[in-house]
C-alpha cells in the first residue's frame, strides 16, 4: 500500500534533502565492501524506505507544479 506525501512514519527523514543525503551515505558505505552481512541487509532495507520516501515527495511536487498558460493553469511539461 503506497503512502501519500502527508503520511509519515517515525523513521521518515525530515525532508527530501535529508533523505537523499542519508541514501547517499548508505550507498557509499555499502559500496565500501566492509559491512557485515546483517548490517548490509538492514542498510538495503533502509535504502528502499528512503527511495520510496523520495519518490513520493517528487511525485507530490510534480503534481503541484503548474504553469500559467493562456489564462489557465495547466500541468507543467518539460517541452
Amino acid at each position: 500500500m503506497a503512502r501519500t506525501p502527508k503520511e509519515t512514519t517515525p523513521t521518515d527523514p525530515p525532508s527530501y534533502e535529508a533523505a537523499l543525503a542519508e541514501l547517499e551515505q548508505l550507498v557509499a558505505a555499502m559500496e565500501g565492501g566492509q559491512m557485515p552481512l546483517d548490517r548490509l541487509l538492514d542498510s538495503y532495507r533502509r535504502g528502499a524506505q528512503l527511495l520510496d520516501f523520495c519518490r513520493i515527495r517528487l511525485k507530490a511536487v510534480e503534481d503541484q507544479v503548474k504553469v500559467l498558460e493562456d489564462g489557465q493553469l495547466k500541468p507543467w511539461t518539460d517541452t
